[in-house]
C-alpha cells in the first residue's frame, strides 16, 4: 500500500481513498473507496433511490439531488465532485464512482475514515442493512467532523483538582505537625537547660559539689563563702549591752542574725576567761572581734556598734518598722505606776524608733538575758526588711545616721552589706537562730552544731576553764531572778558560773572557800557580787567548786 493516495482514480481491486475532510490539527482525512461490483439484483434499497448530497464540512449547501435513472442506461449527467462545494452545478453524485445499472444497488457498508498511516479498524460490519429498513433523514451535520465537548473530561478534571487540593491539604497538614513538634521539642530543651542551669546557679544540683552537709545541702559546710558583721547594741540610758552575728551566706543565699548571749565565755587579751559583756566593756571593738573568731571559729570582716539613739533614728529613717511583739513593754519614760504600756504584744504591731528601742532591751523580772536578745534580734529584722536593697541607698541611710563607725568598717561597706540582708529579708530568705551556752558560758560541740557549724561554717572552741575560778551559786534570797542575775555578774567577772540549785531562805550571804589559796578568789568574788567583805569564810566548798556562793536577801544585783 502506498502512502500517497489519488481520489479521483478509479479502478477495480485496488484500495482507493477520498478526502473527505481535516481533523483539529490540519490533517487530512481520506476514506477507502470500496472496489466496484457487477451489477446484480438486490432487495429494494430505499436509500439508493433517495440519493442526497454529501456535504463534508458541513457547510449548510447539500449537493443537488441526480436524476433518477430507472432503466439504468447511464444516461446521467457528469458528477463533479467538488469537496468544498464551491462549485453551484447540478451534477449527479455517484459515491462508488459508477453509474447504477439498475434501480436496485447493493448497499455497500460506510467505511471509517482515518488517517492512512494508521491501521484501519477491526472488525468492521460490511454487511448490507436488510430490506424494509426504515427510512432516515440524514443532515449533512451528521457527518461534519466537530469536536463535542466531553462532560465527562470536566468531571475527571474536577476529580483531579479535588485530589490535588486534598493531597496538598494532607501535606500541608504534616508540615503544621511537624512544625508543632519540632516548637515543642525546642521549648522543652530550652525548659529543661534553664532548669539545669538554675539548679547549677543555685547549688542543688546533685553530684557536682563536695561531699558534706550544711544549709547548702550539696556544697561543703566549709567552702560556703560567708560575710560577717558584728553589731553591738549599747543601752546608753540602762547600760548594758545586746551583741549579734548579722551573716550573709553568699553561696546558699541565706541570710541569718546569730543572737550571742554576754555570758559566752572569750579569751582575752591578756589569755585569761571573760564573757562576752566583760569584752566588749574592757576588750573594745578589735579585742572582742579577735575573741570571738577564735571561740567560734568564724571570720568576721567588722564590727558595728549601734548605740541606742542611732538604733532609734535607723528605725524612724527605714519608715517604722512592724513585727510580732511576745510582751507588754511600758514606757520608760512614764511618770505613773499603771499607764498604758508604750508597746503592746500581738502580731503586725507597727514599732516607731521610741517604741523599736524599748522593746530592744526590755527585761522582764525573771527573765534571762536571752529573751531579751530574741527581742532585740527580732528589731533587727524587722530593721533589715525596711531597708532599701539598692547599695546606694543603704549607704545614705547610714550615713544620715551620722554615727562614727569603727574603722575595720567604712559607711559604704556597711551600706552594701545592709541592702543585700535586706534583699534577703525581703525574699523569706532570713531568719534568726540563738547561740545555745551553757550555765558556765562554754559550747559543747552537741548544742552549737546547729549554729555555729551550720550557719557559721567554723568550730566550737570554748577556752580552757583550768585557770578560771569555778564558782557555784546557792540562791537562799527568796527572788528566783538573782540566780540569773549572778550568773551574768561572775561571768562578766571571768569566773566560772556552776549553779547550786535553791536553798531555804536566810539573811545573810556567805562566801566560803577551802584551800587557802582560794581565799584572795573569794574576797574577789564577793567584791563582784556586791557583798561585804566580812561575807568571805573559810569553810566546807561544795562539789568541784573553787569558791562556793549563798545568796541572801542582803543580795542586791543592782550593786553588782
Amino acid at each position: 500500500m502506498n502512502d500517497r493516495y489519488d481520489a479521483g482514480a478509479a479502478g477495480y481491486g485496488a484500495d482507493q481513498y477520498e478526502l473527505v475532510g481535516y481533523d483539529e490539527y490540519g490533517q487530512p482525512v481520506y476514506r477507502q473507496i470500496p472496489a466496484r461490483q457487477a451489477p446484480q439484483q438486490q432487495p429494494y434499497d430505499p436509500y439508493a433511490q433517495q440519493g442526497y448530497g454529501y456535504d463534508p464540512y458541513a457547510t449548510g449547501q447539500q449537493q443537488p439531488v441526480p436524476p433518477y435513472d430507472p432503466y439504468a442506461t447511464g444516461h446521467q449527467q457528469p458528477t463533479g465532485y467538488d469537496p468544498y462545494g464551491t462549485a453551484p452545478q447540478q451534477t449527479g453524485y455517484d459515491p462508488y464512482g459508477q453509474a447504477a445499472t439498475s434501480g436496485q444497488q447493493p448497499r455497500v457498508a460506510e467505511q471509517t475514515a482515518y488517517i492512512p498511516q494508521q491501521a484501519g479498524p477491526a472488525g468492521e460490519d460490511t454487511s448490507a442493512a436488510p430490506a424494509g429498513a426504515d427510512e432516515r433523514d440524514y443532515h449533512t451535520e451528521q457527518f461534519a467532523f466537530v469536536e463535542e465537548p466531553d462532560q465527562d473530561s470536566e468531571d475527571v478534571i474536577d476529580w483531579l483538582k479535588f485530589t490535588e487540593n486534598r493531597t496538598e491539604r494532607r501535606e500541608e497538614a504534616r508540615r503544621r505537625a511537624r512544625s508543632r513538634i519540632i516548637a515543642l521539642l525546642v521549648v522543652l530543651a530550652l525548659v529543661a537547660v534553664g532548669g539545669v542551669g538554675y539548679l547549677w546557679y543555685a547549688g542543688k544540683l546533685p553530684g557536682l559539689s563536695d561531699s558534706g552537709t550544711g544549709s547548702g545541702g550539696t556544697t561543703a559546710v566549709g567552702a560556703q563563702k560567708r560575710d560577717v558583721v558584728v553589731v553591738h547594741l549599747h543601752d546608753t540610758k540602762q547600760g548594758g549591752t545586746s551583741t549579734a552575728l548579722l551573716v550573709d551566706n553568699t553561696t546558699t543565699k541565706q541570710g541569718t542574725t546569730v543572737l550571742l548571749p554576754n555570758a559566752l565565755a572569750l579569751t582575752s587579751d591578756d589569755g585569761t576567761t571573760t564573757t562576752l559583756a566583760k569584752s566588749v566593756e574592757d576588750d573594745g571593738s578589735g579585742g572582742t572581734r579577735d575573741a570571738l573568731n577564735s571561740v567560734l571559729g568564724t571570720d568576721i570582716q567588722g564590727t558595728w556598734r549601734l548605740d541606742t539613739p542611732f538604733l532609734q533614728n535607723l528605725v524612724d529613717l527605714v519608715g517604722n518598722i512592724e513585727i510580732d511583739t511576745n510582751a507588754d513593754v511600758p514606757d520608760p519614760d512614764a511618770k505613773k505606776k499603771g499607764a498604758a504600756p508604750l508597746v503592746h504584744k500581738g502580731a503586725d504591731q507597727t514599732l516607731s524608733g521610741k517604741m523599736a528601742v524599748a522593746y530592744a532591751t526590755y527585761r522582764a523580772s525573771g527573765e534571762s538575758q536571752n529573751a531579751q536578745l530574741e527581742r532585740f534580734g527580732q528589731v533587727m529584722q524587722g530593721v533589715l526588711r525596711k531597708m532599701s536593697s539598692d547599695p546606694q541607698g543603704a549607704t545614705v541611710t547610714v550615713q544620715t545616721l551620722g554615727q562614727i563607725l569603727d574603722p575595720s568598717l567604712s559607711d559604704k561597706d556597711l551600706g552594701a552589706f545592709l541592702a543585700k540582708l535586706a534583699d534577703l529579708a525581703k525574699g523569706g530568705d532570713y531568719k534568726t537562730a540563738l547561740l545555745p551556752v551553757q550555765n558556765d558560758g562554754t559550747l559543747t560541740a552537741q548544742a552549737s552544731d546547729s549554729v555555729v557549724k551550720d550557719v557559721l561554717g567554723g568550730t566550737a572552741k570554748s577556752p580552757d576553764q583550768s585557770s578560771a575560778v569555778r564558782v557555784s551559786v546557792q540562791n537562799a534570797s527568796g527572788v528566783r531572778d538573782n540566780t540569773e542575775k549572778a550568773r551574768v555578774v561572775l561571768l562578766n567577772g571571768g569566773f566560772t558560773f556552776l549553779e547550786a540549785g535553791t536553798g531555804t531562805a536566810r539573811a545573810g550571804s556567805e562566801v566560803v572557800y577551802t584551800d587557802p589559796a582560794d581565799q584572795e578568789n573569794a574576797a574577789e568574788v564577793a567584791k563582784t557580787l556586791g557583798l561585804p567583805a566580812g561575807a568571805v569564810k573559810k569553810g566546807k566548798v561544795s562539789g568541784n567548786a573553787d569558791v562556793t556562793v549563798v545568796l541572801g536577801q542582803d543580795y542586791k544585783p543592782s550593786s553588782s
